[in-house]
């Protein structure tokens, strides 16, 4: 698969950026104004009928990822000729994957416990139901139903649900074999080529609702939230969070820089409107066609691209990650539970492996942080201490999750051309 390097104008890619920005704010603004000049009924009312332009939006993506990934790995799987290709790129993926994991759970484990901000906590005022909706979907996360969640049982399944990594699985195993077949599969492998390009000029239409998206979202959210009360109550958790959150964007981009140079700031200019978007939306995937695009804008191989991202997506959530850990130990403090260094290790190393592979279940990262309170016996109703802020936690993990499969996705590129 390869998409044309056309020159975009500057302006255009501004223009987008701006209207997102501008969406944003015109969201935040009318949200703020509903919650505190309407009802409490009529303020539900308008952020559940608000958001239904984000869900649209969500959903016009989510119909291109699937098919975007099974044609665009395939097809890079074919390009790259063989095994030994496919298992090289394939180890250095994995190997920068569970080193940033790593280093994403230790950065919010060391944070947490430095600024303690679950310590002297008043759990009076939680609201247990809340936690209901998630720790019913713990009660069904276990080692068996994650190793099965992994591996499809139907390539078709699969797609229906948007499951990345079966589909990416069944992608590897098709690209492989059309490749060791040589000249009898490229009508096939042409023919997703193709297909692959009318899936990236699809993606150019939808990203025009992009800032329709990120407007409902906002005014849905800021609708039925008080932010003020929200960050008063919260300062210490969600200020602690984000100094963990920004120290993963400075080691994410120093090691950007250490390999790619001064390109890593080109990289940011091409990123930018799928981080706000990701931001905006609080979902990673909604910019996975868009990120594809631009990164193969960037200079890196369509091959290389087509085959980091969908396992970046699997594999490496930064944002997501540091959240995990630090979550989890939040609300080991909140009720006053000793956890020893030893224990903070086992319970990352447990978070390192149960945390992959589950991009696509709604809320991921509380079902993990729920699943790991329960098997460290944590209260896993503790999980509605941190439902209140938690979508502007997601916000910024979101946007983290895109920074750091970018940066990854750039420096495999790089090593690979090196070799060439």
């Amino acid at each position: 698969m390869s998409i044309e390097h056309e020159q975009i104008k500057p302006s255009i890619f501004r223009n987008l950026t701006t209207q997102i920005i501008i969406a944003m704010l015109l969201g935040a603004f009318l949200g703020i104004g509903i919650f505190h000049y309407s009802d409490i009924d009529a303020a539900k009312s308008f952020s559940s009928n608000i958001k239904i332009l984000a869900t649209i939006f969500i959903r016009l993506v989510q119909m291109l990822i699937a098919p975007l990934v099974f044609t665009t790995l395939v097809v890079g799987i074919a390009k790259l000729g063989d095994v030994k290709s496919v298992g090289r790129i394939g180890g250095k993926a994995l190997a920068w994957f569970f080193t940033a994991s790593f280093i994403s759970l230790c950065i919010g484990m060391f944070w947490v416990n430095v600024l303690q901000p679950g310590v002297g906590l008043n759990l009076s005022d939680v609201d247990l139901q809340a936690a209901g909706e998630v720790t019913e979907k713990t009660r069904s996360f276990s080692t068996q139903n994650f190793i099965e969640h992994i591996f499809p049982k139907s390539i078709f399944e699969a797609m229906a649900a948007n499951e990345i990594l079966q589909i990416v699985i069944f992608s590897i195993f098709f690209g492989l074999a059309a490749a060791s077949i040589g000249d009898n599969a490229k009508p096939v492998v042409n023919a997703l080529d193709k297909s692959s390009h009318i899936i990236l000029k699809m993606v150019t239409y939808v990203m025009k609702f992009a800032p329709i998206g990120v407007f409902g979202a906002i005014a849905g959210v800021f609708a039925v939230r008080d932010l003020s009360e929200l960050l008063m109550t919260y300062a210490m958790f969600f200020g602690s969070f984000l100094i963990g959150i920004s120290s993963l964007w400075f080691i994410l981009l120093f090691i950007g820089f250490l390999f790619l140079k001064r390109r890593i700031f080109t990289l940011l200019k091409r990123i930018v409107s799928p981080l706000i978007i990701a931001f905006g939306t609080t979902s990673s995937e909604a910019v996975f066609p868009k990120l594809t695009e631009e990164l193969e804008r960037f200079g890196i191989k369509d091959k290389i691209v087509s085959f980091m991202l969908p396992l970046g997506y699997s594999f490496n959530l930064d944002g997501s990650m540091m959240y995990m850990t630090f979550a989890s130990i939040f609300i080991a403090q909140a009720y006053g539970i000793p956890l020893d260094f030893g224990t903070q290790m086992s319970m990352l190393l447990v978070l390192m492996l149960t945390s992959k592979g589950i991009a696509g279940v709604p809320r991921a990262s509380l079902v993990v942080v729920a699943a790991t309170c329960g098997m460290f016996n944590i209260p896993i109703e503790g999980i509605a201490l941190i439902l209140p802020i938690d979508h502007f936690c997601d916000m910024f993990r979101s946007a983290t999750n895109v920074l750091g499969n970018s940066i990854a996705t750039s420096v495999v590129g790089k090593w690979e051309k090196e070799e060439e």
